[in-house]
């Protein structure tokens, strides 16, 4: 599939230790044997995104077997420290050609194609689109190159874009009737 826009940038948030789920979530495969990590890029792939960033950290040597080419992982060092180094890390490397950026969570191995589509549809470089759930917010979510460097320095500890796309009234498109928009939290099982 051709991408809808050859500036926007998928980037797959995966450096956590997974502590409550036992482990890092990159390691995660589903039922049938697929990695999260391939489901997740291969949605953001299909929806459009012309390029594709992980961010890995808690046991980045295992896990990067697990992203699928022609996706780039980016290391995090300071992943310890929270959801928001992973923010910050992936999009540091986006490339200077990105107009935005979609991101995904790799928690969220149901995010289908359509729901990428649907958000990567608004892109611009003054964008901040979430997707919804019921009217609930949720992932993924699209950020416009003129909010990189601001999203960042706003992102601490375990919070990414969250507080700064509420500050701002990002859009919210609603993706309920895709899929549920839920994480997968918890132990394998």
């Amino acid at each position: 599939m051709a991408p809808l826009a050859a500036g926007v940038t998928g980037l797959v948030l995966a450096a956590g230790a997974g502590v409550r789920a036992g482990g890092p979530k990159a390691l995660r495969h589903g039922a049938d044997g697929t990695p999260w990590l391939a489901t997740v890029v291969g949605a953001l792939r299909a929806g459009g995104c012309a390029q594709v960033v992980v961010a890995l950290g808690a046991e980045s040597e295992r896990a990067r077997p697990l992203v699928p080419g022609p996706a780039r992982v980016v290391e995090v060092p300071d992943a310890a420290t929270g959801l928001s180094a992973s923010l910050r890390a992936g999009l540091a490397a986006v490339d200077a050609g990105t107009i935005a950026v979609l991101v995904a969570l790799v928690d969220e191995p149901g995010l289908p194609a359509a729901a990428v589509r649907r958000i990567a549809a608004s892109a611009a470089p003054d964008a901040l689109v979430r997707a919804g759930y019921t009217g609930r917010p949720g992932h993924p979510v699209l950020l416009g190159r003129e909010h990189l460097a601001a999203v960042a320095a706003a992102a601490v500890g375990d919070r990414g874009a969250g507080p700064y796309l509420a500050a701002h009234g990002a859009r919210l498109v609603e993706c309920g009737d895709l899929w549920d928009g839920r994480d997968v939290d918890g132990p394998p099982g």
